[in-house]
């Protein structure tokens, strides 16, 4: 997400980091191609010509043309200005209400509010510690009740059944009844996808609202349908007193504009970014670090929290005292560390959130995916154990049937033992230099790399 705006952006402001000076002429120059970033993103207009003139009332003034630093200074007014487009900060769903506090979910048909609702159940499950129940109210949708049916199950939550003919209401206050009986928290109410011109369809909706009372409303949206997602989440919240919006489908949208213009046209919060179909897939929406992410400074406290949530510690924890005792590191332990990347949402996702990376040329970028990393981990699982604790014994014609049976070739197989002897390498420093000889050995390491000065931006 934010691809093509970042990449633009970043150029664009890069130019103007070391200047010591700017002048009216060149911040014309650079809103100018701020502004065309955006409407290219698609982002909706009235928002484009928001954010450039309060960017510019700001950078003609003191506080940037009498800066020290005026081109970082700048890139901070940008950075400000496109976090108050989206919302000051992260607004968290609102749960303070005698249980079970009702969620309801509204939005088109496609945009995913079903998997959407079985995310979210997990997020609360997982994360908030919450007893939650789902129930569908999607009586028109063959498919929708087994499909949360399924997704309950996936993710270990209560299941309300509901049966096609029934009325949404009867459906959804049965369901309350059930959670109170059953002390449940929190319950998401999944409804049928409508369009905002069908009328019957938005009565129907309404009339659900007003006979659950529920303390949030949700609109699941699409975000690839860039600026009319916004428009579509105007006509309705003004149909429905919704308390926030949920963009899905994030990780195929390169262009972002549906996040810079949801807030602003609906005056309604961001509350979640859906990026993948997988049930754990689901964040919650930072302004002021999605800002950052656009101007290529990345999102380090994303990253150190999904490390921190989806490593397995424990994992971690026997390979850093096997490390310390001298042990050798092996092919297991780098299966473990690749998989363990793989659930952090693999290469992919972690260069998404690394400072600097959308500077970076695409045939580089391009290079990066996680094809490469499941390939890693099939060659070393046609391994046997042996081979596994002893990387040595791979001669010529076990690489050969190690190949085959990872379908790969030979020289795959070698430029996977080669990156095991580098790792290898590294973890012997650490086991004899401990902390500082592991530090040694990376600031060599960038050195070796020209010290990667072009791919971090100046403090």
């Amino acid at each position: 997400m934010f691809e093509s705006l970042s990449q633009r952006l970043s150029d664009t402001v890069n130019r103007l980091r070391g200047r010591g000076r700017l002048t009216e002429e060149n911040i014309r120059e650079t809103l100018r191609e701020v502004r065309i970033a955006l409407l290219e993103a698609d982002v909706a207009l009235p928002v484009v010509k928001a954010l450039v003139e309060r960017v510019k009332v700001r950078a003609v003034g003191q506080e940037v043309m009498k800066s020290l630093s005026p081109g970082q200074a700048l890139v901070k007014v940008v950075s400000d200005e496109l976090t108050a487009v989206m919302g000051a900060a992260n607004s968290e769903l609102n749960l303070a209400t005698q249980p079970p506090a009702v969620v309801l979910m509204a939005g088109l048909q496609g945009a995913g509010k079903t998997t959407t609702v079985g995310k979210l159940a997990r997020f609360l499950k997982e994360r908030k510690k919450k007893r939650v129940m789902v129930v569908s109210c999607d009586v028109y949708r063959p498919a929708a009740i087994e499909q949360l049916r399924t997704l309950a199950s996936q993710v270990d939550v209560a299941f309300f059944p509901s049966e096609a003919g029934q009325n949404p209401v009867d459906i959804a206050k049965a369901a309350i009844a059930a959670a109170r009986r059953e002390v449940i928290d929190v319950l998401l109410v999944d409804t049928a996808g409508r369009l905002h011109v069908d009328e019957a369809m938005m009565e129907e909706i309404k009339a659900l609202h007003g006979a659950i009372n529920p303390i949030e409303t949700l609109f699941v949206v699409d975000s690839m349908t860039g600026q009319d997602a916004a428009n579509v989440a105007k006509a309705f919240s003004d149909a429905l007193p919704l308390t926030g919006v949920v963009l899905t489908k994030t990780d195929g949208d390169a262009r972002g504009g549906a996040a810079l213009s949801v807030r602003y046209i609906t005056g309604r919060p961001i509350k979640f970014l859906g990026a993948g179909e997988k049930t754990d897939a689901l964040e919650p929406f930072h302004p002021d670090r999605v800002a950052q992410r656009i101007l290529g400074m990345g999102d380090v406290l994303s990253l150190v929290e999904e490390v921190e949530r989806k490593v397995d510690h424990e994992k971690a924890q026997k390979l850093a005292e096997k490390v310390m005792k001298g042990k050798r590191f092996d092919l297991n332990d780098m299966r473990d560390q690749l998989q363990q990347m793989s659930n952090m949402g693999g290469l992919a996702g972690l260069m998404d959130k690394l400072p600097g990376v959308s500077s970076l040329p695409d045939n580089v970028k391009s290079k990066v995916n996680d094809g490469e990393l499941n390939k890693m981990v099939a060659i070393i699982g046609s391994m046997t154990k042996k081979e596994r604790r002893h990387p040595d014994l791979l001669n010529g014609s076990r690489k050969a049937r190690v190949a085959r049976g990872s379908g790969t070739q030979p020289a795959d197989v070698n430029r996977l033992l080669k990156q095991f002897m580098q790792m290898e390498k590294m973890m012997s420093k650490l086991s004899k230099g401990g902390s500082k000889g592991l530090m040694r050995q990376m600031r060599g390491a960038m050195k070796g790399m020209g010290g990667m000065g072009g791919m971090m931006p100046p403090r």
